[in-house]
């Protein structure tokens, strides 16, 4: 027997995804998948096309994200010219990517999860989004929509647009910041601190009060991390080495150079999802399931190395009685990073050189095959480019973030589920549970998959035989 349950509205997340929970004969869980249902065809389409564009070409693959394929891109472009960009570019581009990072966060705390903490999980589903946030707490709707906006427009300052800025460029960047742009995002930073730390403060008391469950639950278990760290073991979001740790915080290997991802990550497929599976490859697949983004660059950093982040960091630990491994905490981490990019923006502002103009290296095409590595705010994203001698695409690798997580999403899928499902029903409250267990990553399918469209959640419930016994579609 079927049953179908259309729910509004459309579910929080960026992108078009399905899920099917499996039961045994006494209707427990044996297993749930993720699954991502849209054809991945971005690389295909960039061949024949002059390196030079891929960065204005690769930041349309997502509206969330273009300043963190711009970076990618145009590291990978950097080292087809085999130039060393001049350090007003450097710093120039770390002040985007801070400001990348701090949107996109504040995005995915105020505007796609904190519904959930603060109107509860089982609240009416139609109300519980930001509209039905600012309505119960305008101020502090207020506030994230606030912080967004100074990303964005730190963003907007630097390159021209908030969105699809043309400015970072192989060789470096078009332009300096603006002494105009330099007052506006010094006049607004004491008001995003402030945003910041009352988030912090908020949650850090729920946490104690009344979500210990979901740290148990939302994706409690052991992976590696990877993640980029600068030479002191600095946390890092732009240049820097490759690490990848374990649950207990031992280094399990370290000083990676992108250059040879090849020799540490396999990306294995399933017949059921377009979205690739990477894993570290020494330890095969699945075993090699690793975990990217905020969570994972805390705990392969052996510092921040600003004093607040820094605080809240060692804060982190503590709570987690060592390295923090609840999938859940990635809310957490989030806030920890937007403290973090506030600070080191502010520090940015000192230096002269955000106002030198001398931000451009020129060179040709000097280097076939080349890649690029930067920290998106959901981890680590890899550019792959192959040219021929005149600088024409031959063939492109865009290995997402989203993608990485992807072994770590479908067991904290299952192990949700698992918790939860007992029968052959789907509540409500169970269904927001999954996608909060989903949210928790901060998934972004329209770069995993590189398509658009629609963004329903799909749950199938199966017993033994495969026949259907509930569906639910948002």
């Amino acid at each position: 027997m079927t049953r179908t349950l259309v729910i509004d509205p459309v579910t929080r997340i960026e992108g078009h995804a399905k899920i099917s929970i499996y039961l045994d004969e006494a209707g427990e869980v044996t297993e749930a998948r993720f699954h991502v249902v849209e054809y991945r065809g971005f690389e295909k389409f960039c061949e024949g096309r002059p390196f030079t564009e891929m960065a204005g070409i690769t930041a349309r693959i997502c509206g969330i994200c273009p300043v963190s394929h711009l970076l990618a891109s145009a590291k990978t472009g950097d080292k087809i010219l085999a130039v060393k960009i001049p350090p007003a570019a450097d710093k120039l581009r770390r002040m985007m990517n801070l400001a990348q990072i701090t949107q996109s966060h504040a995005l995915s705390f105020f505007h796609l999860s904190s519904p959930d903490f603060l109107l509860g999980w089982d609240s009416d589903p139609a109300k519980r989004n930001v509209f039905g946030l600012i309505e119960a707490n305008p101020d502090l709707a207020r506030a994230g929509i606030r912080l967004r906006q100074f990303g964005q427009t730190v963003i907007e300052k630097l390159g021209a647009r908030k969105i699809h800025a043309a400015w970072t460029v192989p060789g470096g960047v078009r332009s300096p910041l603006s002494q105009e742009g330099h007052e506006w995002i010094a006049e607004r930073l004491p008001e995003s601190f402030a945003t910041v730390r009352l988030a912090l403060d908020l949650f850090k008391g729920m946490l104690d009060d009344q979500l210990q469950a979901e740290i148990e639950v939302f994706g409690q278990f052991p992976t590696l991390y990877m993640g980029l760290v600068g030479k002191d073991g600095a946390w890092e979001h732009y240049d820097g080495h490759l690490r990848f740790t374990d649950s207990q915080g031992h280094i399990v290997a370290d000083q990676l150079n992108e250059e040879d991802y090849l020799q540490f990550l396999g990306e294995a497929v399933e017949p059921w999802s377009y979205l690739k599976f990477p894993y570290y490859l020494p330890r095969g697949y699945p075993e090699g399931i690793y975990r990217v983004g905020p969570l994972a660059r805390l705990n392969v950093c052996d510092h921040i190395g600003v004093p607040r982040a820094d605080q809240e960091l060692q804060e982190l630990r503590d709570r987690a009685g060592g390295v923090p491994t609840s999938s859940f905490l990635y809310h957490y981490a989030r806030l920890i990073e937007i403290l973090a990019c506030l600070e080191k923006i502010e520090q940015l502002l000192e230096d002269p050189d955000l106002h030198s103009t001398r931000c451009r290296a020129q060179g040709g095409v000097n280097q076939l095959n080349a890649i690029g590595v930067s920290e998106a705010p959901r981890g680590t994203l890899f550019h792959h480019y192959q040219v021929d001698e005149n600088g024409l695409i031959e063939k492109v690798n865009l290995i997402i973030a989203t993608g990485q997580n992807n072994l770590a999403m479908n067991k904290t899928v299952t192990q949700i589920a698992q918790h939860y499902i007992h029968g052959n029903e789907i509540p409500e409250g169970f269904l927001n549970r999954v996608e909060a267990g989903i949210r928790c990553f901060d998934p972004c399918l329209s770069c995993s998959t590189h398509a658009a469209g629609q963004m329903p959640l799909h749950i199938q419930l199966f017993d033994t035989n495969g026949q259907v016994l509930d569906e639910v579609k948002r």
